[in-house]
C-alpha cells in the first residue's frame, strides 16, 4: 500500500530500497475534503505553529473547541494522513502538518483575506523621497514585527528617470559629477583631469547633460547618444568621455538590489529542529544572483503569494517558506517585498505583513514617481 512520507511524495513498500519508484503527491487542493476535515487540518496547522509539538486528536478537543469525540477526530487525522497532509513524525506521537497541509492552509488564507490590509507601523515620511531609506526602514520593521528575515528589491534604473545632473568644478583638474534620480538617489563621483579644465566646458556640460538627461530613462543607448553625438566638437566629446563613467556606474547600480532586515536575530528566534534549513537560507542569501531568483517570481504575481519548501526549487531551501508581495505603481510593479523563514511559521501574520507593508511602499512610492 501506498503511503505518504514527508516532503510531498508517495512511496511504496521499503525507503531503502534505491530501485523503488517515487511518485509525485497529488495536489492537496485537488484532493476534496470535508468540512469538518478542513477545521481540523487548520487547527493542527495552526496548533503546530504555536507550539512546535505534534498535535494530537485530545489536544485538538480540548484547545479547538470541536463537538466531536477524540476517537472521531483520531479518524479523521488518519484520513488527512493517508492524503499526505499530515504525518507521524514517530509511532506514539500525534501528527505534524506536511508541505502539502501547508499549501492547503496557506492557499485558504489567501483567499479568504480581504483587499483591505491591517494596520502596519510603517513610517515613510522620514525617508523624504529617498527609495533606499524607504526600503531599509520597511524591511527593519518586517522583521522585527515578524522575527522573519525580510527582503526588500529596489527598483531597477529601467523605472527611473534622470532629475537633475550637476557638474561641477572642485579644482583645476578635478570634477565633480553629480546625478539625482526621480527616486530620489544620488550618485556623486569624482572625475580627474589630466590637464587644467576650461570652467566654460564645465558651464556647458551641465547645461547640455540637463537637456539631454533631464526627465529620461538612463540606459546604455541613451548615454551613448548624450555622449558621443557626433554634432559635439572634439573637446566637448573628450570633455564628456572623461566623466562617462559617473553615468555608467550609475547604470550598474541600477541592477537589482536587495536589502535584507532580520539577518543577524533570524536564527534567535527559530528552534533546534529548524536551526540547519535557516542557515542553509542564511547562506543561500550571501549570493546575489540566488537572492534575485527567490524575488522575481513575485514581481509578476498582482497578489501576495506564498511559496513552501520544494515549491522554492532550491534544495537548499526545502525546510524554508516565502511570504511575497508587489509594489508600485497602478500599471508599473517597481519591486517586491518578502519574508523567508522556517515553513513552521505564522502565515496569517506573515501574508498580513507583507500585503501592508506593500502597500505603505505603493503610497511612498505613487508621490515621487510620475506615470508616464
Amino acid at each position: 500500500m501506498e503511503k505518504p512520507v514527508p516532503g510531498g511524495l508517495i512511496y511504496a513498500g521499503d525507503r531503502s530500497r534505491p530501485e523503488l519508484k517515487f511518485l509525485q503527491m497529488p495536489d492537496p487542493l485537488t484532493v476534496s475534503l470535508s468540512d469538518r476535515q478542513r477545521r481540523i487540518l487548520r487547527l493542527v496547522v495552526e496548533e503546530y505553529v504555536t507550539t512546535g509539538q505534534p498535535v494530537g486528536s485530545r489536544r485538538l478537543v480540548e484547545s479547538g473547541g470541536l463537538s466531536i469525540s477524540s476517537s472521531t477526530v483520531r479518524y479523521e487525522l488518519s484520513e488527512l494522513e493517508e492524503r499526505g497532509l499530515l504525518m507521524h513524525p514517530h509511532t506514539s506521537a500525534g501528527r505534524v502538518p506536511t508541505d502539502g497541509a501547508y499549501r492547503y492552509y496557506v492557499d485558504s488564507l489567501l483567499s479568504e483575506r480581504g483587499p483591505q490590509t491591517e494596520l502596519f507601523p510603517l513610517d515613510l515620511i522620514a525617508a523624504e523621497n529617498e527609495v533606499e531609506e524607504a526600503l531599509e526602514a520597511t524591511t527593519e520593521i518586517l522583521a522585527q514585527v515578524t522575527h522573519l528575515l525580510a527582503l526588500a528589491s529596489a527598483p531597477s534604473l529601467e523605472t527611473t528617470a534622470v532629475r537633475h545632473v550637476e557638474v561641477l568644478l572642485l579644482q583645476a583638474q578635478i570634477v565633480l559629477v553629480v546625478m539625482i534620480t526621480s527616486a530620489g538617489e544620488v550618485s556623486k563621483r569624482v572625475c580627474a583631469f589630466t590637464g587644467p579644465v576650461d570652467s566654460g566646458l564645465v558651464n556647458w556640460a551641465r547645461e547640455y547633460l540637463n537637456e539631454r538627461l533631464e526627465g529620461q530613462t538612463l540606459g546604455p543607448r541613451l548615454l551613448r547618444q548624450a555622449l558621443e553625438d557626433p554634432t559635439l566638437t572634439t573637446s566637448e566629446r573628450d570633455f564628456l568621455a572623461v566623466l562617462r563613467p559617473a553615468f555608467e556606474e550609475q547604470i550598474g547600480r541600477g541592477e537589482e538590489r536587495v536589502f535584507v532586515g532580520g539577518a543577524a536575530t533570524l536564527l534567535d528566534a527559530v528552534r533546534g529542529s529548524e536551526l540547519d534549513a535557516c542557515r542553509s537560507l542564511l547562506s543561500v542569501l550571501e549570493r546575489r544572483a540566488a537572492t534575485l531568483e527567490l524575488l522575481r517570481a513575485s514581481i509578476e504575481q498582482r497578489r501576495p503569494y506564498v511559496r513552501v519548501g520544494e515549491e522554492l526549487d532550491n534544495p537548499a531551501l526545502s525546510g524554508v517558506s516565502l511570504v511575497g508581495a508587489r509594489y508600485g505603481l497602478a500599471h508599473r510593479s517597481l519591486g517586491t517585498v518578502s519574508l523567508l523563514g522556517p515553513i513552521r511559521m505564522d502565515y496569517e501574520k506573515a501574508i498580513g505583513a507583507v500585503r501592508a507593508a506593500a502597500q505603505e511602499l505603493s503610497r511612498f512610492a505613487e508621490e515621487i514617481y510620475e506615470e508616464p
